[in-house]
């Protein structure tokens, strides 16, 4: 990899392309003023192209010298890419999961534009989408669940859902790029209430950086440090702005006063994690983005970009796997199990399995994991075969009970 990093970044440093440019917009002043010179005098028309000759072609000829440079460069470029990225046949599947459903892939896509601020291109995407939407689209839409209407192509192209969009976007900037968290607040504060039910702390996490910004970020950006003046700014934002945190976050509100006794010295006091922490932005970006989409009732990441970023993973086992199977002239007989196992991060592991003791099997819905009352678990199947509809002794401890007896376990 290094040989092609290193030949990308000669390729991004070339200066060519801007000289390219810069030829290509002198040929075309020189025309523009033979032009205006033919359109105001024409009886010299002649005289003004004979003029006009020697230096274009000498433009053009600069311009096809800088070409064969870019182009030399990206041939390189292109050899190391086939060099190190060999060409390998992908996969085939008898079943593909989502064939059947291209409303669901199109939404998708949509849904990871918007998310991406990509608003224009989301809107033409929707459009052509739309227009270009099959009989057998249309049909599958109408029977999708609630939830998953909510979610459909015209919800997508709503003029609401890119205003919350494109609000979250300009939030993240002034917190990320203008380090101003006072749009992050008072976004907060208006959802205040939701935030409260589902236990979020991010209401409280913002006033506590704005505290942290005040007391010592905000004096060493401006170049003047003046740890008096920023500490009486702190003080004085906590008291208008922190008071109403006090019956739940009192500990946190007490350390964020402790250290002013420690303010010309924060590098070696207790709290030196709290007001020099360089990830505090993006941590609380972060947790700011997922309680956003969490109140629009989507995931903080793009389900397309964990979607592709988990086959990716994936692909070299199934390369592998398709090798063996055609070796041992097998098939992969599970339409909705793969046969081997994909290690993915924790991250992106979000369905609990079940693979039942006795069987060896993973539960489905068709057979679902049954609890007995000595809390031993075991599949559905296992369950009947073991009782035949008689009490039972269970397979892994002494206790005995009744099939009707154990309890169906959600995951």
């Amino acid at each position: 990899m290094d040989s092609l990093l290193a030949e990308h970044e000669r390729l991004s440093k070339s200066g060519t392309f801007s000289k390219s440019l810069d030829d290509i917009q002198k040929t075309i002043d020189l025309l523009v003023n033979a032009r205006e010179t033919i359109a105001a005098d024409p009886e010299a028309t002649s005289l003004n192209l004979a003029k006009l000759q020697t230096p274009i072609k000498n433009s053009l000829e600069d311009l096809h010298k800088d070409l064969e440079e870019v182009r030399k460069h990206q041939t390189k470029y292109a050899k190391l890419i086939d060099k190190k990225f060999k060409d390998k046949t992908l996969p085939q599947m008898d079943y593909e999961a989502l064939s059947s459903r291209p409303a669901l892939i199109n939404r998708a896509i949509a849904m990871h534009l918007l998310r991406e601020g990509q608003f224009s291109v989301a809107s033409t995407f929707l459009t052509e989408a739309t227009k270009n939407q099959s009989p057998d689209e249309m049909t599958d839409d109408l029977t999708m669940s609630g939830t998953e209407q909510d979610l459909g192509l015209d919800s997508l192209r709503s003029e609401s859902l890119r205003k919350q969009f494109a609000n979250m976007y300009h939030i993240l900037h002034e917190m990320k790029i203008e380090r101003n968290l006072l749009p992050a607040i008072e976004w907060a504060r208006e959802k205040s209430d939701e935030l409260e039910k589902r236990g979020s702390n991010l209401e409280f996490d913002l006033g506590k950086l704005q505290f942290v910004w005040l007391f010592v970020g905000k004096q060493l950006q401006s170049g003047r440090p003046n740890l008096l003046e920023g500490r009486r700014q702190a003080l004085e934002y906590a008291r208008q702005e922190l008071c109403q945190f006090r019956p739940r976050y009192l500990k946190e509100l007490q350390q964020l006063c402790g250290a002013i006794a420690f303010c010309p010295n924060l590098q070696q006091s207790p709290y030196r994690r709290v007001f020099l922490n360089n990830d505090a932005w993006d941590e609380l970006a972060s947790s700011f983005t997922k309680e956003f989409c969490a109140l629009l009732g989507l995931s903080a990441e793009s389900p397309l970009y964990i979607a592709a970023t988990a086959g990716a993973i994936a692909l070299p086992h199934f390369s592998k796997l398709q090798v063996i199977m055609k070796d041992k002239r097998t098939e992969w007989t599970t339409l909705h199990e793969i046969p081997v196992e994909v290690p993915l991060p924790p991250s992106y592991r979000f369905h609990s399995i079940f693979v039942c003791p006795v069987s060896k099997e993973q539960t489905t819905d068709q057979n679902p994991p049954m609890m007995m009352p000595c809390g031993h678990v075991v599949a559905n199947e296992s369950l009947e075969r073991l009782s035949k509809g008689n009490r039972f002794k269970c397979p892994y401890c002494p206790n005995e009970s009744h099939p009707r007896d154990a309890m169906k376990i959600y995951m």
